[in-house]
């Protein structure tokens, strides 16, 4: 590390740290509505809020760090350019080449720190987070109940609210699928139902008025209708699964091996589409850390030969560039788990192209050539641009 190096690393720390900051904390804004609803209504305690979003910080984390080495790697190089250091540094003859191993080892640093992110720190936090909001429903079942959706929170369970009232515990046009007497399935429906507590410790009661039972044996192929007035179903959390860190039940709530042992067992399974989605999980956890060093590289060329920008339109022009990895990255990700493509292709395609759009810009600044756009995709352009000119020239 040179005099050179050691100040351009210096220089990318503070907006590393700083673009973090900011970019967890918009993340984090998107849940300040649920944390909200769970104080105000729920009376969460404080201790247990703070855990559940720290069990989030992961999965944000996963797409800031990246974001952020872009950020700072664009304003580091853009203050140079603008105070025209990288003249100073030219005219001492210190190539852009030579400017290359700091960023790289930064880049690199990021890249190692999304990495442990994505193999340890979200598996591990989902299964936190769960285990946090188990042990918070068991004071509260309201947490365990959202209207307006299939709640599978009990085993072998699964109720469905169309409206509730917090505060009397009245709940409005439900459905109950029961399975956890053997060979049989109860499902039960009713316009109203109430929720109290049980007398143990972790049970439940739904008290359901007015609606009906149907009661299907599974061996015997037979079905049995009962309405009722009233009708108890006891709930109980004891019944949940334990925690599993090996097995999650979600794709993206896998760990390496999981991941690993679920391609491995699927190899010949006619469900494609989870084999798919399995790979494509698998791939996601290398690609996002790489993408540090495809946007890093990217960052630096823009940075250099955008001189006259200030601060504030390189955090744009950093925003962008990420937006257009993560609509790729999206795009890939849809195609890839149909099928159209590989699954790697998908997930390393974004890295592909941004990182050797960077390379190339690198190249161009370097040897000081104009920055011609490459002939296919002037080529593309042209076509598109002479397909959009109505016959009689002019524009749309």
């Amino acid at each position: 590390m040179t005099t050179i190096n050691r100040y351009i690393f210096r220089e990318l720390i503070p907006p590393f740290a700083i673009s973090s900051v900011f970019l967890t904390s918009i993340f984090l804004m998107t849940k300040i509505p649920e944390i909200t609803n769970m104080v105000v209504n729920y009376n969460t305690g404080v201790v247990s809020l703070l855990l559940l979003i720290s069990y989030t910080l992961p999965r944000f984390m996963e797409f800031t760090i990246p974001m952020s080495v872009m950020i700072s790697v664009l304003l580091t190089f853009m203050r140079m350019s603008t105070d025209n250091e990288i003249i100073a540094l030219k005219g001492g003859g210190v190539t852009i080449y030579r400017l290359l191993p700091p960023v790289l080892i930064f880049c690199l640093m990021g890249t190692l720190l999304t990495l442990w992110v994505t193999l340890f720190g979200v598996p591990q936090s989902k299964l936190l987070f769960k285990t946090t909001g188990i042990a918070i429903a068991r004071s509260n079942l309201n947490l365990a109940l959202s209207d307006r959706k299939f709640n599978s929170s009990f085993k072998d369970v699964m109720i469905y609210v169309s409206a509730m009232d917090v505060k009397t515990k009245t709940l409005k046009d439900l459905f109950i699928e029961d399975r956890r007497t053997k060979d049989r399935v109860t499902i039960s429906v009713a316009p109203e139902g109430v929720l109290a507590r049980g007398t143990k410790s972790g049970s439940y009661t739904l008290r359901l008025y007015g609606g009906s039972v149907n009661q299907v044996d599974l061996k015997t192929k037979s079905v049995n209708n009962v309405a009722f007035d009233t009708y108890d179903i006891n709930l109980d959390f004891d019944g949940l699964p334990a925690r599993s860190a090996s097995a999650p039940v979600e794709i993206d709530e896998m760990s390496l091996t999981a991941l690993l042992e679920v391609i491995k067992k699927g190899s010949g399974d006619d469900n494609k589409i989870l084999l798919n989605t399995a790979r494509m999980a698998l791939h996601e956890k290398f690609s996002l850390p790489a993408a540090c060093m495809a946007l890093g590289l990217l960052a630096m060329a823009l940075g250099l030969q955008s001189a006259s920008n200030r601060k504030s339109q390189g955090f744009g022009l950093a925003l962008f560039c990420f937006i257009l990895y993560y609509l790729l990255l999206a795009a890939g990700w849809s195609a890839g788990e149909s099928g159209v493509y590989p699954p790697a292709l998908g997930m390393w395609l974004p890295n592909v192209v941004l990182g050797g759009g960077g390379v190339y810009l690198l190249v161009q600044i370097a040897n000081e050539r104009p920055m011609v756009m490459p002939r296919f995709l002037s080529g593309a352009l042209f076509a598109v641009k002479k397909r959009l000119t109505p016959p009689g020239g002019g524009s749309i």
